[in-house]
């Protein structure tokens, strides 16, 4: 660790990650690398979690692909330094804001999209212009081996390297002995808080992209076709294996039963006997233990079948679900769906505060004034108005949560201002300087003073 921490150091310092072509080069060669072993990552996440080809392609390749695209074309506007305007008092002064890298940067990935996100946050560092330590999830090993790869065959060790190993094992002994300049995590909320307490130890910049339980809102006047088909689609996806995956359902009581029969519709639809292919599996038998035990609260609606081994939990609804029961106090993370009821908007607000601030929040609904409310009045990351899961790739929207669900944001222009220190520069010429702000004091300074600064 000594060698691989010092070695990037040392390449930093020199300047080596400063120029535009550089970092333009490195983000061209990560394409390329990622191109070259597509199929390779494919089969990993096959290996790993059971993916479809289209789930991998979709939510761990191509969404990296766009980013990537959309770094290398901007790239260059995005490292500009920008001229601001100097108030009247400090001219004739220039004002300035250089975007500079921030150094040595250390990056922990999960495992549920194990190969998107470890390269997204990956792409703003490097456009930033920092040397990464990249830390993939060991629960996902083949992800993790390819991922490996893919960087070794395009970086030198000493400006990108991956830590291969368990997390437990790597990543505390890490952040306790050496000193980085910014830590990006994806993961947990108690791996989380340990980290952020690590970091605090050295004052290090942290960026936390963690979870919660993020709730699906429709409202009476919903249209309960597309409604139904969404919500089916974005809680399966991964088998509910995603951050920001609708984690229970709150739905006006006059539709539900209307709902829950088109949702059950759609899951066999998409999810049924001869399509089971289409939904991933569960990552290990640790979280396969753990969801078989959250499905017997509640009554089943559709679903609750389970097989040990191939870690398959069929699309699940779960109705006469409690407020204290455990599924509505942790964050789901499978393809579990709780179905709750309202009668009054109030009501929503108060149980979606239960677990405040929850990453991610849906509503449907055709009412402007209930949709601006819930926007309001809702502490949340980010999320959607009749959609699910898409305000995540689009590259012009900052990525993130709030409170418990993570501070900081990314993706494309985002994840460049994270892994950047902008620097604040003001130009003088060193002459024709006012001279009412130097000592000694006299009524006319402090009458010039309070003329330009009221």
């Amino acid at each position: 660790m000594d060698n691989i921490y010092n070695d990037k150091r040392i390449f930093f310092n020199e300047g080596n990650t400063l120029e535009y072509d550089f970092r333009l080069k490195q983000l061209k060669n990560l394409k390329q690398s990622i191109q070259d072993n597509e199929s390779s990552i494919i089969e990993a996440l096959k290996l790993d979690l059971s993916k479809p080809i289209f789930e991998s392609y979709t939510g761990e390749i191509g969404i990296v692909y766009e980013e990537l695209n959309h770094a290398i074309e901007n790239l260059k506007k995005w490292m500009e330094i920008k001229k601001v305007s100097t108030p009247l008092y400090l001219q004739p002064s220039s004002s300035y804001i250089y975007p500079q890298p921030k150094g040595i940067v250390l990056i922990i990935s999960p495992w549920n999209y194990p190969f998107q996100l470890a390269i997204s946050p990956l792409i703003g560092a490097i456009a930033a212009g920092n040397c990464i330590i990249l830390k993939p999830s060991n629960k996902a090993t083949n992800t993790e081996q390819i991922i490996s790869k893919v960087i070794k065959s395009c970086f030198p060790k000493e400006y990108i390297s991956v830590l291969e190993g368990p997390g437990s094992e790597v990543i505390d002994p890490l952040i306790k002995s050496y000193k980085f300049d910014h830590i990006f995590f994806t993961g947990s909320i108690p791996v989380g808080k340990n980290i952020m307490r690590l970091a605090a130890e050295d004052l290090t910049p942290i960026t936390l992209e963690l979870g919660g339980k993020s709730p699906v809102i429709v409202h009476k006047d919903a249209d309960l076709d597309n409604t139904a088909k969404k919500i089916t689609w974005a809680k399966y996806y991964n088998a509910g294996q995603t951050c920001i995956s609708p984690d229970y359902l709150l739905v006006h009581q006059s539709i539900k039963e209307d709902l829950i029969l088109k949702i059950k519709g759609y899951i066999l639809e998409y999810y049924g006997k001869e399509k089971r292919d289409n939904l991933s599996r569960i990552i290990n038998q640790d979280r396969f233990n753990r969801l078989t035990e959250l499905i017997k609260q509640g009554k089943i609606r559709e679903g609750g079948e389970y097989d040990l081994s191939f870690k398959y939990i069929s699309p699940t609804i779960l109705d006469e679900i409690n407020l204290d029961d455990d599924i509505m106090n942790e964050e789901i993370f499978g393809p579990i769906l709780p179905v709750l009821d309202y009668e009054d908007i109030s009501e929503v607000e108060e149980i979606v505060n239960l677990n405040h601030y929850p990453l991610a929040l849906y509503l449907f609904t055709k009412d402007k004034n209930l949709e601006e409310y819930i926007i309001q009045n809702i502490r949340f990351g980010g999320g959607c108005i009749n959609h699910t899961l898409s305000h995540l790739i689009n590259p012009n929207l900052p990525f993130g949560g709030v409170g418990y669900s993570g501070m900081g944001q990314y993706h494309s222009k985002y994840s460049f201002d994270t892994f950047s220190h902008e620097k604040s520069i003001l130009k003088s010429p060193g002459k024709l300087e006012p001279n009412f702000m130097y000592p000694p004091y006299t009524d006319t300074n402090l009458k010039i003073a309070r003329k330009f600064m009221k």
